[in-house]
């Protein structure tokens, strides 16, 4: 079993019913992964699904789907380690926006893997991600 964190690539495809990562994720959650989000990734999901055409539909898929995708909320500690890790990156030639950084932190307070198309993550040290939007 794993545990991952979604990051708003990965979860807002979930709303799309035949979408074959809402069916992998699904299927993986019945085998006893566990799927999150965190409050930054839930921000970017409403807004982006809210605006499209069916935004009625698709709030409400979305709320059926967060009845197993628990949102972690960033803490102050989030909010330090995010800015720390924002700074050290800096000092390396990186850049890592600060929802990313936020996302960082969760992901590495709760052990958990990104789920990701962005490779921002790929500078985060000890972080774990991984692409299931890969063709």
């Amino acid at each position: 079993m794993s545990d991952y964190l979604l990051d708003t690539n990965h979860a807002s495809p979930l709303i799309t019913l035949e979408h074959p990562l809402r069916e992998r994720i699904l299927q993986r959650a019945d085998e006893g992964d566990s799927f999150a989000i965190c409050t930054p990734v839930l921000t970017e999901t409403l807004y982006g699904i809210g605006v499209l055409p069916r935004a009625v539909q698709n709030l409400t898929e979305w709320e059926r789907l967060r009845l197993f995708i628990p949102c972690f909320t960033p803490d102050e500690t989030d909010a330090k380690f995010a800015a720390e890790l924002q700074i050290l990156l800096r000092l390396r030639g990186r850049q890592l926006n600060t929802i990313d950084a936020l996302i960082a932190a969760v992901a590495l307070r709760y052990d958990l893997t990104i789920l990701t198309k962005d490779k921002d993550f790929q500078v985060v040290p000890n972080l774990r991600y991984e692409n299931w939007l890969k063709v």
